[in-house]
């Protein structure tokens, strides 16, 4: 994931210089990056994560710290009121907060002033059939309900939950067998100024029992259109919706087909214990979550809480080596063989990665592009470690290079 970020930074700083995106300080900004534990088991465990991680030059500059009075300088709201157990922290201060909302947005305006390039809001892609040379296209305008034709020489799929059905509209042999399995989000959030004020940073612990991968808690400082707040989760929920605001119960029922209806039940049956979770999850009270926050925040009063519907996560599900039913939690790309269509399935950590997604579908859709000394040019411009695989040991010089002067550019130091 480090490289992965690491691309995203670089292209946002070619963003700026090139005047694609505005001032840095409205889509990114620097925050430390903290992992908390308390117990002797969790402190022996982050001991020997961090013994592992700073090894590699991503991490080189990663503080491992069990003093009590040193953490409480770092994250005073994770201290307070704390029962005299064992506490320890890791820091990163070269992490960030990201609006990516903000940064899509600003590129988005960007593109439409380009000669030949228009965007179309509000309007959606209810069916694409294979065409000759692509795809035709039908489109709705959301506000007109005006119905028109397109064709695309190649479509890219990135419909969050709606990307699943119209995946399976297409009717490529990829999409056959694949599921999705949907997951709502909720999120604590404080705007008392007082509390924010004295929380600076994105602190993540150890996820609860019976919690899948995903829901590993964190409290996090975040700049939101230029305002401060504090958010605590996630929360998971049992919905059979795909998506937040446009998504309908019936989305869940709707995806079931002959090629995915065996994947679906073995995950229903193999998974009770998820189910459970979620229907638990779903049915807390404000109070109940507020004794979640209590384990990170001991001090926290409900007052001072919100609790706010975050969206809705599609999870993946397909077969692996023959076997029917495997929860995907992270990301999925699938594309057809002829290469004119690609989608995003799954859930993913957004800003992090969107940039190393897009540079893998187009190495993997237009090779010709990529192997051109054009191309290889302005990739390079755009992105210069996209053809250097910066883990390696040998690249740690390299990996700094390019990561400070990211930093110079995004106004990050």
């Amino acid at each position: 994931t480090k490289s992965m970020q690491g691309h995203s930074r670089q292209f946002w700083s070619f963003a700026v210089e090139s005047g694609m995106a505005g001032d840095p300080k409205t889509f990114i900004n620097p925050i430390p990056h903290i992992s908390f534990v308390h117990g002797d088991e969790q402190v022996d465990f982050l001991s020997a994560r961090h013994a592992g991680m700073a090894a590699h030059h991503f991490f080189s500059e990663m503080e491992f710290i069990t003093d009590r009075e040193t953490i409480a300088r770092w994250v005073p709201l994770l201290v307070e009121g704390r029962d005299e157990v064992p506490i320890a922290a890791t820091k990163m201060d070269g992490g960030t907060d990201v609006n990516f909302g903000a940064i899509s947005r600003q590129l988005l305006h960007w593109l439409a002033q380009q000669e030949g390039c228009a965007t179309a809001t509000a309007h959606r892609v209810i069916d694409l059939e294979p065409a000759l040379s692509g795809w035709n296209l039908t489109i709705r305008d959301m506000a007109t309900g005006a119905i028109r034709q397109n064709h695309a020489r190649f479509v890219f799929v990135g419909a969050g939950g709606g990307s699943l059905p119209l995946l399976q509209k297409s009717d490529i042999a990829e999409s056959k067998g694949i599921g999705g399995f949907p997951i709502g989000g909720q999120w604590l959030v404080c705007d008392n100024p007082e509390i924010v004020a004295r929380h600076q940073a994105k602190v993540y612990g150890q996820a609860l029992a019976a919690a899948p991968t995903m829901a590993v808690p964190h409290l996090d400082a975040r700049i939101l259109d230029g305002r401060k707040t504090l958010l605590f989760g996630p929360f998971a929920a049992w919905t059979t919706k795909f998506l937040h605001k446009t998504g309908r119960w019936t989305d869940l029922p709707g995806s079931i087909k002959p090629d995915n209806l065996a994947t679906l039940i073995k995950i229903g049956l193999g998974n009770l214990d998820l189910i459970k979770y979620l229907v638990q999850q779903g049915t807390q009270s404000i109070a109940d979550r507020i004794e979640v926050l209590r384990i990170f925040y001991p001090k926290a009063r409900t007052k001072d809480w919100k609790l706010v519907d975050a969206g809705i996560r599609v999870q993946a599900i397909k077969k692996t080596d023959g076997e029917a039913g495997i929860v995907h939690y992270g990301t999925e790309i699938l594309t057809n063989s002829a290469r004119t269509l690609s989608a995003l399935l799954g859930a993913s950590p957004g800003a992090s990665v969107s940039v190393d997604i897009a540079l893998g579908i187009i190495k993997n859709c237009f090779p010709d592009l990529v192997a051109s000394p054009e191309g290889k040019a302005r990739l390079k411009e755009m992105i210069p470690a996209w053809d250097v695989d910066i883990k390696q040991p040998d690249k740690a010089t390299f990996f700094h290079q390019v990561h400070e002067e990211s930093d110079r550019i995004l106004q990050l130091r």
